[in-house]
């Protein structure tokens, strides 16, 4: 019977779809295992980044279950966003069937690729019962002081009368119109992640050697921590402000002499006063609102610019007066939007004082050497020009110039953090709504949990023109809960990433439950945290950290327990084709449904897997896959050639030379499987462990050998490639049996010979093999005739024999 790929594969899938074959347990005494791909957006169809993504959950899901293991493997989808509302222009389609028509098929997708994914615990975050747990938690984080609003600056485009994220604005226009975005001043809701800024930063010790290192590293630095003076400039008295000063901080206390300019920020509050009162004259004022209207990602790319705002700051120590220009490379959003510029230590401050020709003042030496055409930013070396400091070493100035301004009162030593608080608000219909009323008497209002979920309408036309919610005749007219007026509903909806960042505990948690209360607590105690997490390196800083973030948030509610969420973590790596990531922009993607009518699920996930290691970057390659395609084959009509009625009963002296070294390569495989499940995930080696093992099988002709060599082989391989493994077993083996975990016999690794170097005089001329029970005088003998040559004409000074080694033969 030759390999039938489709009807082996349908066949299996419909037997544990049947009998929940992959549902957890409810019995809570048993060891668990959380296994967790990051979830998908339903696009409409999955991708081979997704393929490899669950072929490497899949294969530890299935490897712990195998182990006895009660796992969870769940997997759903991050269904809100803004491409549901693409889709609803360009195809006059509403977002929420677009969405739900799209999980269906890539559900089928999924479950015809043989992923054992748990059913019963599937989700969606657009789903109206996920919506009501998240609506309170927003609530919740509210009325805790974690979530405010306040104006900040945004990107906007007029036409389309909506916000942008930084990546929606492409050369300074509208990724959607093409229209120019301005910056414009909007309220919206922040969650308060910077209060958790020590914690996250401190809790990444716990991650060491768990996550790896570029990761870690990557957190580290979005989070940002540092120390340094934290202190106010005061404005002269040459213009009339109601605003008398503005803080700055630095991590350099010790260039404080330094300073030659102050620059804020465009939006800084000083900037729009004297805008406001027209203090400065209108070309100045025309330039400034164009700084304004670049957003910071052009700011930040864009040339070093500046202009000076006739007014002038007091040195807090020297007393000098110091000019204020207002600076494109300042954000209002960063520290306090001002910053004190020390243009002979730092290359930015340099370049800019000398496109404008401000003073440069040298404060740090480092072997008597001058400031000519680049700063000394080094932070070691000796402080000159800086009054009774003179002749300090850099950290030593640093920690006295600090404790001097805290002497006076002037100033004091603090902790930054460069992460901002996460702006959540969005602008448009197909997200999350925002579970707050504005009432003009009572002001902003949680909505009344007993009112949850607030869930969208759904007569709705999408446009692409400002958000429908505003537009929309009723849903945003409501009963303020305070004083039972007349209120009006919050519009905005949520940023998608607060969707992502707590589902890994919603699956945690008992799905009988689901519709009562956000988490069984009996439930997500037991499965969490995750044991193992899987996704893109994409996601290293943003989704992870706000998951985090998450986490201890609703530690700190009672709603979880830990610290942490994951665990351990594994960051894929991309699948490319044609020297570059597969995307449709790029016509180099391949399709896995092609994938699989053409050779089946098990050949796409044992090409995965076989191709790369998991962390690094996959290059697509059709022989390859054929290649895979091949070795199933191969294994196929190799089993079917098993006696099902042989023995397993085996004498390990009893086999040949060539049946030992086959039963050990299989052991090799067996041993393997342990470290790489457990530990590498370099199921690239396994494979290759596999194959060597079955082609060493086909010089044995040995009914037992066979039969326990494939009772391995294919439990080593079933998380891999599980329909043809299921299929064989059935044939071969009682299920059951098939089921049970594999034992590593010492027996198979006992060699019975041993090779040994030859050497005369200390230089290799021979090897031997022998039996390992050889005396050492047998040992000797037959060392001396491997090297007979090279004793001619010699005498022997001194025999040398390292067990198991070596031997040397020492002559003159």
């Amino acid at each position: 019977m030759s390999y039938n790929a489709k009807e082996i594969e349908k066949k299996w899938q419909e037997i544990w779809k049947n009998e929940d074959y992959f549902e957890p347990k409810d019995d809570y005494k048993l060891e668990k295992k959380y296994i967790l791909s990051m979830f998908p957006y339903p696009s409409g169809r999955i991708h081979m980044g997704h393929v490899r993504n669950y072929s490497i959950s899949d294969a530890l899901a299935r490897y712990y279950r195998k182990k006895s293991f009660n796992v969870l493997h769940p997997i759903g989808f991050d269904s809100f966003g803004m491409p549901a509302e693409n889709a609803a222009i360009k195809h006059k389609i509403h977002p929420k069937k677009w969405t739900y028509e799209n999980i269906d098929y890539m559900k089928n997708e999924l479950f015809s690729l043989g992923f054992s994914f748990s059913r019963k615990r599937m989700l969606a975050t657009s789903d109206p019962i996920y919506t009501k747990f998240e609506q309170e938690f927003f609530i919740k984080m509210y009325e805790k002081g974690l979530i405010y609003t306040k104006e900040a600056t945004v990107n906007w485009c007029e036409n389309d009368k909506t916000v942008l994220a930084n990546e929606q604005v492409e050369d300074g226009k509208c990724w959607r119109c093409g229209n120019e975005v301005i910056q414009k001043k909007m309220p919206g809701y922040y969650v308060k992640i910077t209060s958790y800024a020590k914690e996250l930063l401190d809790d990444l010790k716990k991650l060491q050697d768990k996550w790896p290192n570029q990761v870690l590293t990557m957190q580290e630095n979005w989070i940002g921590q540092s120390f340094g003076l934290e202190f106010s400039f005061k404005l002269d008295d040459s213009i009339e402000l109601d605003a008398k000063s503005f803080k700055v901080f630095t991590t350099r206390a010790d260039t404080i002499y330094g300073v030659s300019y102050v620059a804020i920020a465009p939006e800084h509050k000083i900037v729009n006063e004297l805008i406001d009162k027209k203090l400065i004259d209108e070309e100045l004022i025309t330039n400034i609102k164009a700084m304004q209207n670049q957003s910071p990602k052009e700011r930040q790319s864009d040339e070093k610019k500046g202009y000076f705002l006739n007014l002038y700051a007091i040195h807090p120590l020297s007393n000098e007066k110091i000019p204020v220009w207002v600076a494109n490379f300042v954000l209002i959003d960063y520290g306090s939007g001002a910053v004190m510029s020390v243009p002979a230590h730092d290359e930015r401050d340099f370049d800019f004082a000398k496109k404008y020709k401000l003073p440069i003042k040298q404060v740090i030496q480092n072997n008597g050497e001058a400031i000519n055409d680049k700063p000394y930013s080094d932070k070691s070396g000796i402080l000159i020009n800086s009054d009774e400091f003179n002749g300090l070493d850099c950290n030593e100035a640093r920690e006295k110039i600090i404790h001097k301004f805290e002497t006076l009162s002037i100033g004091k030593k603090v902790v930054n953090y460069k992460i901002r608080d996460w702006g959540v608000s969005r602008q448009r219909y197909w997200g999350a709504a925002i579970p707050m009323i504005r009432c003009e008497k009572c002001g902003i209002v949680p909505c009344e949990l007993s009112s949850l979920p607030i869930t969208l309408p759904d007569d709705v036309e999408i446009t692409g023109e400002g958000n429908p919610l505003e537009k929309h005749p009723t849903w945003k007219d409501c009963i303020c809960p305070k004083c039972k007026q007349k209120a009006i509903r919050e519009c905005d909806t949520l940023d998608t990433f607060f969707q992502s960042s707590w589902y890994y505990a919603r699956f945690a948690s008992d799905e009988k439950t689901w519709n009562e209360k956000a988490f069984d607590e009996k439930s997500v105690s037991y499965w969490l945290n995750v044991d193992q997490y899987i996704g893109g390196i994409e996601h290293a800083i943003l989704h992870l950290l706000y998951a985090r973030f998450f986490q201890k948030a609703l530690r700190d509610m009672s709603y979880l327990r830990d610290d942490e969420p994951f665990a351990r973590l594994l960051t894929q790596g991309m699948v490319i084709k044609d020297g570059a990531k597969m995307s449709k922009s790029k016509g180099n993607v391949v399709d896995p449904d092609d994938i699989i009518n053409k050779y089946g699920a098990d050949t796409a996930r044992l090409f995965i897997l076989f191709a790369a290691p998991p962390a690094k970057e996959l290059e697509w390659n059709d022989d390859a896959l054929e290649g895979s395609y091949k070795f199933i084959n191969r294994l196929y009509e190799r089993a079917l050639r098993v006696s099902k009625n042989a023995s397993l009963d085996i004498v390990q002296n009893e086999l040949s030379k060539e049946e030992k070294y086959a039963r050990l390569k299989v052991y090799e495989a067996l041993k393997k499987s342990y470290e790489v499940y457990e530990k590498t995930f370099a199921f690239n080696t396994l494979i290759a462990a596999c194959m060597e093992a079955l082609n060493a099988l086909n010089t044995v002709d040995n009914d037992s050998l066979n039969k326990e060599a494939f009772y391995i082989i294919l439990n080593i391989l079933e998380p891999i490639i599980p329909h043809v493994c299921f299929e064989l077993s059935q044939k071969l083996f009682d299920l059951e049996n098939f089921k049970k975990e594999l034992v590593l016999k010492d027996e198979v690794f006992t060699k019975d010979t041993i090779n040994l170097a030859v050497s005369v005089n200390g230089k290799k001329r021979a090897e031997i093999e022998l039996s390992s029970s050889s005396s050492k005088d047998e040992i000797i003998d037959l060392a001396k005739q491997a090297v007979s040559k090279w004793l001619v004409d010699k005498s022997i000074v001194k025999e040398i024999y390292i067990e198991k080694k070596l031997v040397n033969l020492v002559v003159k």
